[in-house]
């Protein structure tokens, strides 16, 4: 019997309602483009010169605490500004461009330069959530914001600019893109269905037990269907609910659990400091429930077949769909073998 998975096909995402292309065949073929060498950073416990290390003097002159846990700051260069002038442009609808506010902060995970969420204890890393829950509590009481990304980019390959174990949390005047791409699919499910989609795709996961990577009781890991990204992983959690401030004290925890796991698993698969791009996703803060709206977070690591092979995004994926060679399914095996 012909089996769809074994030859060219497209895959269908619900959350931004776009198609990637799956080659399944070609991921035996050859590599002879750009390689990298990632080798094992050896990093100190502290650093003079870390601008976010305790004690130290950051960029712009100001001076770190001397924390002892998580520390949080705005940023001293941030690509949001909260006071703007209202400046609008419109010309014939072609060239359309309105003024951003916004707040961005910068979430020091520990005082150690040597960690990273997945080498912390969970008790360190529950600190780092109820971080987070905080600083989501704290932007949506401010007026005009209208979105929350917390999002992290590990390793110079993602663009981190300092190695010290941290993330950002950028506070917006308008729902960006993809956020409002996922809305409208939320949305528009819960209208069709009378169902939330990520509760109905988590459930057909939990039967299929195909794409899921690791778990506990509060939150899932999978690879999904609709995976671009080589190692690509989407968390979700089991219950239903929108945002950060919903998280009870066990899921918090539960959740500090499955980043440390995942973490893990992600750095043994290559045996390097795994580098990704990963980001929550919560519900808008225009003052509707938005009970359409699953919490979720996306995984957006570049590797694809060993530690010095990345996977951008080129040629037929700028010019037409994304494409990829390893399955979903291939790659949350791996993930799943490895460990943690």
């Amino acid at each position: 019997m012909l089996v769809l998975e074994g030859y060219p096909h497209r895959r269908y995402n619900p959350l931004t309602r776009e198609w990637v292309l799956v080659s399944p065949h070609r991921s035996q073929r050859p590599w002879l483009g750009k390689m990298e060498t990632l080798e094992q950073e050896r990093k100190a416990v502290y650093e003079p010169g870390c601008y976010l290390c305790p004690g130290n003097e950051r960029a712009n002159g100001a001076r770190n605490p001397n924390y002892s846990s998580t520390f949080v700051f705005d940023n001293d260069y941030a690509a949001l500004l909260p006071d703007v002038p209202a400046l609008a442009r419109n010309e014939g609808d072609l060239l359309v461009a309105s003024a951003e506010r916004g707040i961005c902060r910068v979430v020091c995970f520990s005082p150690r330069h040597d960690v990273a969420i997945s080498q912390m204890l969970t008790e360190e890393v529950n600190a780092v959530v109820e971080a987070w829950k905080e600083q989501f509590a704290n932007l949506q009481k401010t007026g005009w914001v209208r979105h929350i990304q917390i999002f992290e980019n590990r390793g110079a390959l993602m663009g981190a600019s300092n190695p010290h174990p941290h993330c950002q949390i950028w506070a917006n005047a308008s729902l960006p893109s993809l956020a409002e791409k996922e809305l409208d699919s939320f949305s528009d499910y819960l209208e069709r269905k009378n169902s939330c989609l990520l509760c109905d795709y988590l459930g057909l996961e939990l039967a299929r037990e195909e794409r899921i990577v690791c778990s506990n009781e509060a939150f899932v890991v999978i690879v999904p269907y609709w995976a671009v990204w080589p190692f690509e992983t989407l968390l979700l959690s089991t219950r239903h609910f929108s945002a950060m401030d919903e998280l009870s004290s066990k899921e918090s925890w539960l959740l500090a659990d499955i980043l440390r796991r995942l973490g893990r698993r992600y750095d043994n698969l290559f045996n390097t400091a795994f580098p990704y791009s990963m980001g929550f996703h919560q519900r808008p803060l225009d003052g509707a429930p938005h009970a359409e709206w699953h919490f979720h977070a996306h995984y957006f690591p570049p590797l694809l077949r060993s530690a010095s092979v990345q996977k951008f995004m080129v040629g037929y994926e700028l010019l037409a769909t994304p494409q990829r060679d390893i399955t979903p399914e291939s790659a949350a095996a791996r993930l799943r073998e490895v460990g943690e």
